[in-house]
This record gives structure tokens, sequence and C-alpha cells, in this order.
């Protein structure tokens, strides 16, 4: 499950965005009917308007917070599917968790997209005049999501390294998107001749790719992931392409060279040689193509291609400091 949570400003924006069908971007695009049904209110009750007009009048109580509204989105991995009740039950764990049970909020489930998701709208301003830090919002949603996958069995997703424990970011972790997206970048590398062609292809592979003084791609689940991070940064890619035409201008010239080679060869079969001196230069000629530099050339140029394709290794001394600090604990301990 993946959580994502915004701080802003306006609750009339906010929940009329949750409560509405979609606004359309292009003419030609469909409209999605009741796409948003209403599972849960807190502290609150009645139409939008009513909604808008009842969190702007508890706003007041603390007029100098310029963002009190809190919007959570929680989506469900494709394919997974819990019953009304068991997502009333999230929404009100995940208030408890946030720390605004006590507040007025909303749950709205959409049911415009493939997977299931839901919005909860909430005041961080309560009747009693407090505010809902936001304090390490990202890290407490995480944490909430990691919960409720245990809880549902709901498909299970790595936090991010830096909402981790110390002890937990000593281990080395294995993120299959990110293994995913450098074996796509990969093979994708051994294919084209150039950038353009390279780009064209990711996107075909549906990513986004945003170039500046880096590289960045985007997957289908709009999460970014940068080039470097798997091993492969702009000026990586950007010197594969500057090998790989030095690698064809090369092999050029070499087939040139040896077609010259081997025509003044032919030629020199014509003069006039004893049969023995004919049969020799003849089998010094074939034996010359199947032996041709410009082969030999090819093999050396696709190894040191294939190396340059390797990932930079992304230095990780993880498991090795672990296994330290491991081995000094238990010394401190004889030493007790």
């Amino acid at each position: 499950m993946i959580g994502k949570i915004t701080i802003g400003k306006s609750f009339k924006g906010c929940l009329l965005y949750c409560l509405n069908d979609k606004r359309q971007e292009l003419k030609n695009e469909p409209v999605m009917k009741e796409r948003a049904e209403m599972i849960m209110f807190n502290q609150c009750y009645g139409s939008q308007q009513e909604l808008i007009r009842q969190f702007n009048e508890v706003r007041q109580l603390n007029p100098k917070l310029s963002k009190p509204v809190l919007h959570i989105t929680l989506s469900l991995a494709p394919g997974e599917q819990l019953p009304k009740d068991k997502l009333i039950e999230m929404c009100q764990e995940c208030a408890r968790d946030m720390g605004f049970e006590n507040n007025q909020y909303v749950a709205i489930r959409h049911k415009d997209t493939k997977h299931q998701h839901l919005h909860i709208v909430a005041n961080r301003i309560g009747f009693d005049k407090r505010t809902v830090s936001d304090s390490k919002n990202y890290q407490r949603i995480a944490t909430y999501c990691r919960k409720m996958e245990l809880k549902y069995h709901l498909k299970q997703i790595l936090n991010p390294r830096q909402f981790l424990s110390k002890d937990q970011r000593l281990f080395p972790r294995q993120d299959a998107r990110k293994e995913r997206f450098k074996k796509d970048i990969q093979q994708t590398l051994k294919q084209v001749r150039n950038y353009g062609e390279f780009e064209q292809k990711m996107r075909s592979l549906g990513y986004q790719v945003l170039k500046g003084r880096g590289i960045s791609f985007f997957d289908n689940r709009k999460v970014k992931i940068k080039g470097s991070e798997v091993g492969f940064s702009l000026m990586k890619i950007e010197k594969i392409f500057t090998l790989k035409h030095e690698i064809e201008a090369a092999q050029q010239v070499e087939r040139n060279r040896q077609e010259i080679h081997l025509q003044q060869k032919k030629e020199s079969l014509t003069k006039p040689y004893t049969e023995t001196q004919r049969l020799i230069l003849k089998s010094s000629l074939i034996k010359e193509e199947r032996q041709s530099p410009a082969i030999e050339l090819q093999k050396q140029l696709n190894d040191l291609i294939y190396q340059i394709l390797k990932p930079e290794h992304i230095h990780d001394q993880s498991a090795r400091e672990w296994l330290k600090k491991q081995r000094q604990k238990k010394r401190l301990g004889h030493h007790l």
C-alpha cells in the first residue's frame, strides 16, 4: 500500500476535488461518473457545501495557521480489494496514528482507477484549538502503511531507507522496482545506437525521461528513480553512446582496409604462379578471411562495451558494518 500526504490551504478546493466527478483535461477524455463514495464522517456531516462551511468554521479557532488542510491518499496494489468495513477500520487507525482522531475528517473511496484507493480530508485544527503536528509526516504515513499491509495481508513494500532506524539501515536491501528498472535500462542501452533512440525506447517501456544536469525516470506509478541510483548516471550513458560511435567508425575503417588487402591478394592469384604456389596462396587467403583482424576487433570491442554496460557499483558497507558492530558488542559483553 502506498500512502501520500499533503498539507494545503483550501478545504473547498480539496473537498470539491475528492467529492466530484473528475474534470476533463482533454475534449475526447471520458468523464468518470459517480467516482466518489463517502464512506465515513467524523465530527462533521452533510453535503459538500455544508462540509466546507463546517471545516472553515473550526478553522477560525486558529486563524494564524495558513495550512490547516490534511489530505491523505491511500492506494492499494492493483488487484487488491478490501470490503467497506475494513476500509473504514483503516481510516480510523490512520486517524489515530496521525493524531487527528478527535478532529473533523471525512473518508472518500474513489472508483476512477484500476487500483482501489481512498482519500482522507482532515482538519488539522481541533475543537480544543490545538493543531495536529505535521512533523515527520512522511515517516509516520510510511510506518502506518507497513502496519496495514501486515494486518490486512496486503502486498508489502519497502520503506524508504531514511525512514528506517539506524540498525535497520545496516542491512542491505533489494528493491524490486529498482532491479526491474536497472534491467530495462541495461537492455535498452544494448539495443539502441544513440540517445534519441534510447529515450524513445524507454518511453515505449512506460518510463517518463527527465534529462537535465543528470537523468531521472518516472515509472508507470509516477515513482521517480535517478539513473545514478541504479548505476547508470547521465555521464555513463553518454559515454556508452560515444564508445558505440567510436566502435562503428573503427569497424568501418577495419572493414575498408581488409577489403583492400583481400582484393590485392585475389588479384595476385592471376599472376603466373606454379600450381603449388597458387594453392599455398589460396589457402593463406582463406585463412586470413577466417581470422580477419576485423572479427577480432569486433570481439574486443564487444567485450569492452559489455564491461561498460555493467552498472556502476553502488558502494554499500551495510552488511560489513553490521557484522563489525555485532563483534564489538560481543567483545564488550565479555569484558563486563
